[in-house]
């Protein structure tokens, strides 16, 4: 066998094979740009029931639902062990109330959101944009025709493709063309999303259809492919995907599977939920006076930005001192940043100033979720 090595870069193989740039290419590591596409990681829930007038995270992380439907109970969300090999897992909606009069301002969307910063390498705006090409495994339980879409959210621009979904598990592989017009801002906010139309109303399929063409945001052509179903068609409607991957150039190459570990720790920077089980103390500090407790958790992954958190419930926590505890009335976060968070506890008596203490679980169950989602 023939190789020439140049730098670090391997260009011949016998028979005359040519690979680019074995660290850099197709087939060195890191070609997928998306965050939990195996649909590992689920820190807020398995599953969620009654959705349909909400938009946001509900339970796979890095994959959020926006809704233009104003009727609540319209479906599920959930991870799911039904994927297919090689996949564990899979996120999973499912219709539990069908919509017959689609209002024109309906739309249901999965997507996924990335910081500016972190797709660099797409080079858009410039003359040398690259192509990226998005793979993923779809099925449902209905042959279906839904829409794919890179959408800038610097410059409202977007690309949409059309795709096909039947009964058993197939991968879906489009290539995006490269864009040379409006560059994504180099920051930690959003600036691309990769988005699924699985749903829309007149407002979204009212206008035309240009498949594979970037092109200024127009409300009207995002879901405007002729033949085109909805996921609200009928009730029990499925749809399922796994494997998702955004890679430079325009071969899909084969799915780039990560740890859990390595996973969640990437989740980890845009939410973090904690789950204090039992007796177990999940912030230490000390009591500020007879009813105020603080505390500081240094967080195990920094984070994209200060985070706000949020509590299962004000009372659901308890301050634990000496050999006492009292339960919480009151929970409140405190200073903030990308790489610590202080959580006050205030209690209606009991405690010490300056003395040791930490905040543990009250009421089984209770958590609370540390967000700076995009």
């Amino acid at each position: 066998m023939t190789t020439t090595i140049d730098g670090t870069n391997v260009s011949t193989f016998a028979a005359g094979v040519t690979c680019t740039a074995l660290n850099g290419g197709q087939l060195g590591g890191r070609r997928n740009i998306v965050y939990n596409g195996e649909m590992k990681v689920a820190q807020r829930s398995a599953s969620v029931a009654g959705l349909g007038a909400a938009s946001g995270y509900f339970t796979l992380d890095r994959w959020a639902m926006s809704n233009g439907d104003a009727s609540a109970g319209r479906y599920t969300m959930a991870q799911v062990a039904d994927g297919p090999a090689g996949f564990a897992n899979c996120l999973k909606l499912t219709t539990t109330t069908a919509d017959t009069s689609i209002a024109a301002g309906e739309a249901l969307v999965l997507g996924t959101k990335f910081e500016g910063q972190d797709v660099q390498q797409l080079q858009k705006g410039t003359a040398t944009a690259k192509q990226v090409t998005v793979s993923f495994y779809v099925k449902g339980n209905a042959n279906a025709l839904y829409v794919c879409e890179l959408e800038d959210n610097d410059n409202a621009r977007i690309n949409t493709q059309s795709f096909a979904v039947t009964t058993a598990w197939n991968r879906i592989e489009l290539t995006f063309a490269a864009d040379t017009s409006d560059p994504l801002d180099d920051d930690n906010a959003k600036s691309l999303s990769l988005n699924w139309w699985l749903h829309g109303g007149a407002t979204y399929t009212g206008g035309t259809f240009a498949s594979n063409t970037w092109a200024d945001t127009v409300q009207a052509n995002r879901m405007a492919v002729g033949s085109r179903t909805s996921i609200f068609d009928a009730t029990s409607r499925t749809f399922f995907i796994t494997g998702v991957q955004m890679e430079l150039g325009d071969t899909a190459t084969p799915f780039e599977h990560r740890s859990y570990g390595e996973e969640l720790a990437l989740c980890q920077r845009y939410c973090q939920v904690i789950y204090p089980a039992g007796d177990q103390g999940f912030a230490v500090g000390f009591n500020r006076s007879t009813t105020l407790a603080s505390t500081i958790m240094t967080l195990p992954t920094e984070m994209r930005s200060a985070p706000t958190v949020t509590f299962s419930a004000q009372n659901a926590f308890q301050v634990h001192f000496a050999n006492s505890v009292a339960q919480s009335t009151a929970m409140a976060l405190g200073e903030v940043n990308t790489k610590a968070v202080t959580i006050n506890a205030t209690v209606s008596s009991g405690l010490t100033a300056g003395q040791g203490i930490q905040i543990r679980e009250h009421t089984a169950g209770a958590w609370l979720n540390i967000s700076s989602e995009l």
